[in-house]
């Protein structure tokens, strides 16, 4: 005997009359055995199907977020809601891009004059002595020594480089150098011109090698000229 349970809104609940059921298994006919086994076939054959179908590129899968910012031929970007950056690129490409600017604002610019590769030049010697030359600094009475070494194409853009700028630092009313050319660079005595002067001397040691190549406010002028094809003694370019 087993109660029967009636529905009501809260749930289920036990029927006050409980009645004796009768239950007897049924036997399984040859119809259901059949449908039963072909259901289970279906089942088992869903993961090759999935499989085939992905292989076959008839199942779609949404792509990548970092493919979304691929660019493609003919892409637009929308207008800049914010201030651009002010260098177009990699420093040597930025002043080149400057310069390039200020030309063809100039209406004065003689373009069969113009040489962007002589700057292109300078600049990569500028490279070349600022990340791949190798200094060794020493003091010296009223100043320090420079040993300024490389190897390959840094050999000789130490030696136009300095060779460049020291006739600048000279004109300028800068501390008093002399250069020495060696196999594979130069070397730099850099002295105060007044020995004496402490805190010229201190000066010197402390600007080293790079910071005596960058003293001054001629580098612009310096590349405007190397742009307009302008003669400029001691370069090599």
């Amino acid at each position: 005997m087993v109660s029967v349970f009636g529905r009501t809104h809260g749930g289920l609940k036990r029927s006050p009359l409980p009645c004796t059921v009768h239950y007897r298994p049924r036997t399984p006919t040859a119809p259901d055995t059949a449908m039963g086994n072909s259901l289970f076939e279906v089942l088992m054959r869903i993961p090759a199907v999935a499989a085939a179908l992905l292989s076959s590129g008839l199942l779609l899968v949404h792509p990548l977020s970092a493919q979304e910012h691929v660019h493609t031929p003919g892409m637009t970007h929308p207008a800049p809601t914010a201030p651009l950056p002010t260098q177009g690129g990699q420093g040597a490409f930025a002043a080149i891009a400057e310069i390039v600017a200020m030309l063809q604002a100039d209406a004065t610019t003689d373009w069969s004059k113009v040489n962007l590769e002589r700057l292109r030049l300078h600049l990569v010697d500028m490279d070349l002595v600022t990340l791949r030359s190798r200094v060794v600094a020493t003091p010296v009475t009223g100043g320090a020594q420079f040993l300024v070494r490389g190897t390959g194409e840094t050999i000789a853009a130490i030696k136009r480089m300095t060779g460049a700028h020291v006739t600048m630092v000279m004109n300028s009313g800068g501390p008093r150098v002399v250069r020495t050319v060696l196999p594979d660079g130069v070397r730099l005595v850099v002295t105060a011109a007044d020995p004496a002067d402490t805190a010229a001397v201190a000066r010197i040691r402390g600007l080293g090698f790079i910071g005596l190549m960058a003293t001054g406010d001629h580098h612009a002028a310096h590349h405007m000229a190397l742009a307009r094809g302008g003669a400029m003694a001691d370069h090599g370019h």
